[in-house]
């Protein structure tokens, strides 16, 4: 069920209560497993990769190359679909590295960007 519709179904506020509690325990401890309901809308490819992503262990990364290979893809497709990631915290694609540095953060490898995908992998450690 789409996000919208659980928190309609809920009612008003429920669904946001329950992400903000969820993401204020994730602060205080990375290895929170969020358990909200969420449906991905997008190509069964970037399906296939967000679900890798999201196997990915608090603290562990993987660089796109090492992603792609467990899925028999190529880096720069998993790239893309880490870029169009809807939920980067929850799937948390900033544990997917270039092999030789960062990478990107978001379909970006700005300096603004780049510092929230450093915060979050030192969050994690």
């Amino acid at each position: 069920m789409p996000a919208s519709t659980a928190m309609q179904a809920a009612g008003s506020g429920t669904l946001a209560a329950e992400v903000s509690r969820q993401l204020q325990a994730w602060l205080l401890d990375a290895s929170f497993c969020f358990d909200l309901p969420y449906q991905l809308e997008g190509t069964p490819f970037q399906r296939r990769v967000w679900q890798a992503i999201a196997a990915i262990a608090p603290g562990q990364t993987l660089s796109y190359q090492q992603l792609a290979a467990n899925i028999g893809s190529v880096a720069r497709a998993v790239g893309g679909a880490c870029g169009r990631n809807p939920l980067p915290i929850i799937i948390p694609c900033h544990r997917v590295l270039a092999k030789n540095g960062l990478g990107g953060f978001n379909l970006s490898t700005g300096n603004e960007m780049l510092a929230i995908k450093r915060w979050l992998l030192a969050h994690e450690r």
